[in-house]
């Protein structure tokens, strides 16, 4: 008579045998080349997915509605949390307190919608267009490493009233700006040319050095002025032996700045080429 089996064989196999046979078909896969079946997630985890979503959401309108507080403290840590949670929704929010009365929760939209990046690009430089939000719009494209940004910040040193924050958000961005303000020295209006040499001179990098030199001819005696002090600020010695012609310059202004610059120098041991930043 056959004997009953154990229990033992008969019992639905635990988590931990389930667990060693993923385990055991994975290693097999990655013998034979075949892919193991995925198992479709349950409803229990796509719920929680779903409830995972829908609480950032709820966040992210929470502190939408706090910008709008009376206090612009809570306005201010608002816009601060906005900005950490880097989502693309936070854009316009953000962007709607670059007109907020308190300057300090405008510094912080900036520093928010830096955070969040190229997807902030697009509705930043539309908001170019309104003269009232300008500023903190240039100010803000200065903070994202993104190539979309460099025409209109580059067209902006042709703005008088917008030029000093333009040449502010090209320093921010720094290398990236390199070309397009080397290419700008030699643009017909001489406003750009003299932008570019004072922003060239801020960034201090190498790869300005001869450009700058070569800026030392120029008609207006100004950018010959600010382009002495630019390879000053950078302190190669190229540029050193570059403006000792400009002791004899046309320009009193000029010729003063320079001796200056010199006599700085002389009390300085020399230095090494400067290296370029990486």
């Amino acid at each position: 008579m056959e004997q009953p089996r154990p229990k033992e064989e008969c019992a639905t196999p635990t988590v931990a045998e389930t667990v060693t046979d993923e385990f055991t078909d994975q290693v097999a896969a990655e013998f034979t080349g075949e892919h193991p079946v995925s198992v479709e997630p349950t409803a229990e985890l796509t719920e929680q997915v779903v409830l995972e979503e829908e609480k950032v959401k709820d966040e992210i309108e929470i502190q939408i509605d706090l910008l709008k507080d009376p206090d612009w403290v809570v306005r201010r840590e608002a816009a601060i949390t906005l900005g950490e949670m880097g989502d693309e929704r936070c854009v316009e929010p953000l962007c709607r307190a670059l007109r907020d009365g308190d300057w300090q929760v405008r510094e912080v939209a900036i520093e928010g919608l830096g955070q969040i990046g190229s997807p902030a690009v697009e509705l930043l430089i539309k908001l170019l267009r309104d003269w009232d939000v300008r500023k903190y719009a240039i100010a803000a494209l200065g903070k994202i490493r993104d190539e979309r940004v460099l025409d209109p910040l580059m067209l902006q040193l042709r703005n008088d009233e917008f030029k000093d924050d333009a040449v502010n958000a090209l320093v921010e961005l720094g290398e990236p700006a390199l070309s397009r303000l080397i290419k700008a020295l030699k643009d017909k209006d001489e406003n750009v040319r003299k932008q570019a040499v004072l922003a060239l001179g801020r960034i201090k990098h190498a790869e300005a050095i001869n450009p700058l030199i070569d800026m030392l001819a120029d008609s207006d005696w100004f950018t010959r002025l600010t382009s002495a002090a630019a390879l000053e600020a950078i302190g190669d010695d190229r540029g050193r032996d570059a403006i000792k012609p400009l002791m004899k310059d046309p320009d009193m202004v000029v010729r003063m700045r320079v001796e200056r610059i010199l006599a700085k120098w002389k009390k300085q041991p020399a230095t090494e080429t400067v290296k370029s930043k990486t």
